[in-house]
Order: C-alpha cells, then sequence, then structure tokens
C-alpha cells in the first residue's frame, strides 16, 4: 500500500465516522428538554448542550453534581418525615427501642462500607477512563500529524522525481567532462585535491592581502619623492627651450652665454632623467 491509497483510506473513515467528544449528558437528559419542548432550568446554556466540548461537559457535570447533592438532601429529609410521621400516626405507634437503634446503626455502617467502595471503584473507573481518554487524544493527534505527513509526501515524491530526471540530465550530458564519470572513490580524491587547491590558493590570497598595505605606502613614498623631481624636470624643459629660442634670436657674444646655459640645463636635464628611470 502507497501513501496515496493510505491517505484515501484514512479519508473514508473519517469521513464514515466522526470524531468527537462523546454526549454523556444524553443519558441524564429529559427526552423533553433534547426534543426542545422546554427550555432547561440551569445555569448552563443550551448551545453547551447542541455542541459539546470539554469545558461544556465538564460544567455539565458540576451542575449534576450540584443539582443531585441537593436532590439526595431533599430525598432524605422527605423520608425522614415520612417514617416520623407514620411512626407517630400508625396504629399500632411504632416504638424504637435502644436495640432497633444498634441494629439500624449496624446497618447504616454496612450499607456506608459498601457505599465507600463503590466509590473507591467508581474512582478508580473514572481516573482509567481519564487516562484512556488522554492516551486516544494523543493517538488521535498522531493519526492527524501522520495524516499531514501522508498528505505531503505526493508532492515531495513529484519532487524527488524531477531532481532524479535533473541528475539523469546532467549525467547524459557528463561525456563533455570525464571528471563527471568517475567512480566514487576517486570522485571523492578529486574533491580533496580542488580543496586543497583552493585552500592554497586562499592561503597565497591572504598573504598577498597582507601586503598591500605596506605596498601602497611604498608607492605613496615614491609618489610624494617623484613630485619635486618632475616639477623640476618640467622647470629645466622649460628653461632649455627658452634658452633655445634665445640663442636662435640672439646675435654676438651673448648668444655664446645663452648657449653656455643651454648646455648646462641640457646637462641636468640628462641627469634628472636618469635619476627619475632609477626611481621607476
Amino acid at each position: 500500500m502507497d501513501a496515496t491509497q493510505a491517505l484515501e483510506m484514512l479519508r473514508r473513515l473519517q469521513s464514515k465516522q466522526e470524531i468527537s467528544i462523546i454526549k454523556l449528558r444524553d443519558t441524564i437528559t429529559d427526552p423533553e428538554e433534547q426534543g426542545g419542548a422546554r427550555q432547561r432550568a440551569s445555569d448552563v446554556s443550551n448551545s453547551l448542550l447542541d455542541g459539546p466540548t470539554p469545558s461544556s461537559l465538564e460544567a455539565d457535570l458540576a451542575h449534576y453534581t450540584e443539582l443531585f447533592a441537593k436532590l439526595r438532601f431533599s430525598y432524605v429529609e422527605q423520608v425522614t418525615k415520612e417514617k416520623f410521621i407514620r411512626a407517630i400516626v400508625g396504629e399500632p405507634p411504632l416504638i424504637v427501642n435502644a436495640q432497633d437503634n444498634l441494629d439500624l446503626e449496624r446497618e447504616n455502617a454496612q450499607t456506608k462500607a459498601q457505599l465507600k467502595s463503590l466509590k473507591q471503584e467508581m474512582a478508580l473507573m473514572v481516573a482509567e477512563l481519564e487516562k484512556r481518554g488522554r492516551q486516544l487524544s494523543q493517538r488521535y493527534e498522531s493519526i492527524q500529524l501522520d495524516t499531514i505527513k501522508l498528505q505531503e509526501i505526493p508532492a515531495r515524491s513529484e519532487e524527488l522525481r524531477g531532481r532524479i530526471d535533473g541528475l539523469r540530465a546532467l549525467q547524459e550530458n557528463a561525456d563533455a567532462d570525464p571528471s563527471l564519470n568517475l567512480p566514487l572513490a576517486k570522485t571523492l580524491r578529486l574533491v580533496d585535491r580542488r580543496k586543497a587547491e583552493q585552500q592554497e590558493l586562499e592561503r597565497e590570497l591572504e598573504a598577498l592581502q597582507a601586503k598591500v598595505p605596506r605596498k601602497r605606502k611604498e608607492a605613496e613614498r615614491l609618489q610624494a619623492e617623484l613630485g619635486p623631481l618632475e616639477a623640476k624636470l618640467h622647470t629645466s624643459l622649460v628653461a632649455a627651450r627658452e634658452a633655445q629660442r634665445r640663442k636662435e634670436a640672439a646675435l654676438g657674444g651673448v648668444a655664446d652665454d645663452l648657449e653656455q646655459r643651454a648646455r648646462w640645463w641640457r646637462a641636468s636635464e640628462d641627469v634628472l632623467r636618469q635619476v627619475l628611470e632609477l626611481k621607476s
């Protein structure tokens, strides 16, 4: 029997027999009251009778316990009055002596002992019924949970079938990558090797990341040193161009002086270029 058949059987059983609280009040409720001929003369509402619940049954039990206690007191009082009146007005009058009282007390003691025994048996029976009720309630809740799980099984089965189809499709396309067709032992070794390579790459990456701040500081220091040198180079280039221009435009000794200055600036420019190449 699969999950679908079991679920259908549970649904049929639940539809045939409704599991509800037993209507204990049916055995003690007036038939006319059950038929709706008259209203119930108590503090418990009629709606509790129509739809019994644990709280309504407990209220009914408390109500009838109090009612029967009052009825018992009234009955004992009425019977005592009748016996007393019959003893007085009877022909001949009933005269009770001390022996009759002793016999009656002995009989009452025996009756009380029997009543006490019956009460103890009733208490044990009630405790057993409560225990059985709790067990049945737990079993019913377990069945409800199992029913919910059975309802979820078809959807999960379809999901698993879809995953199986996807894995089969991957297996069919595994010819392009031979590593996908390896046995389990070789696959595990390959996975371990890939994990080791990944860990090695992570260690190298961490080492490089640790060097980044120091390299950044060195780059900033070189950039700071390069700034003044570039400024000097720019100044030298401007001066050299100016000297060349003056040389071409000037005549006589002034031109010679400018030529010497230009040579000096060119020599300075070459020195600066060599220094910058060494720094880079």
